[in-house]
C-alpha cells in the first residue's frame, strides 16, 4: 500500500485502516504480532510518531493489545470487531446517501434493489 499525502484522511488514520485491511484478509492473523511503529515508519517512510498514533488508534478500538516488551498483537476478535465497525460505519453512510439519492432520483425501492443486485452479479462474475 502507498499512503497519500494528499488525501483528507491523517497519514495515521490511513495507516489503521491499512493494518486493519491486513489483519482482514489475514495476511495478520488474530493473537499474532503487529508490526512496530519503528517497522510502519520505515516501511512506509514516515515518522514513527505518526506510525504509533495509527497503531494507538487500533489499541484504543481493543482491536490490537501491548504485551509489555514483546510489542503489539491483535486481539482474538480483532477481524470480528473491524468487519462489524465497517459495516455500520461504512457501508451505513454510503446506504443513506445511496438511499437518499434515489429518493432525489425518484427511483423506486424496487428499482434501487434490482440495481444492487445487479451490480452484485457483474461483481461477481468480474472476479470468476
Amino acid at each position: 500500500m502507498i499512503l497519500n499525502p494528499d488525501s483528507m484522511k491523517p497519514l495515521y488514520v490511513q495507516i489503521a485502516e491499512w493494518l486493519e485491511g491486513e489483519i482482514l484478509s489475514q495476511n495478520i492473523k488474530e493473537e499474532e504480532r503487529i508490526y512496530s511503529q519503528y517497522q510502519l515508519a520505515e516501511m512506509f517512510t514516515i515518522n514513527p510518531a505518526t506510525a504509533a498514533k495509527g497503531l494507538n488508534i487500533l489499541a484504543d478500538e481493543a482491536i490490537v493489545y501491548k504485551k509489555r516488551g514483546l510489542g503489539m498483537f491483535v486481539s482474538s476478535d480483532a477481524k470480528q470487531f473491524i468487519l462489524t465497525k465497517r459495516k455500520t460505519q461504512i457501508l451505513g453512510r454510503m446506504i443513506e446517501e445511496l438511499v437518499l439519492e434515489a429518493k432525489r432520483l425518484e427511483v423506486s425501492e424496487v428499482e434501487l434493489d434490482k440495481m444492487i443486485h445487479q451490480a452484485r452479479k457483474e461483481k461477481e462474475e468480474d472476479s470468476l
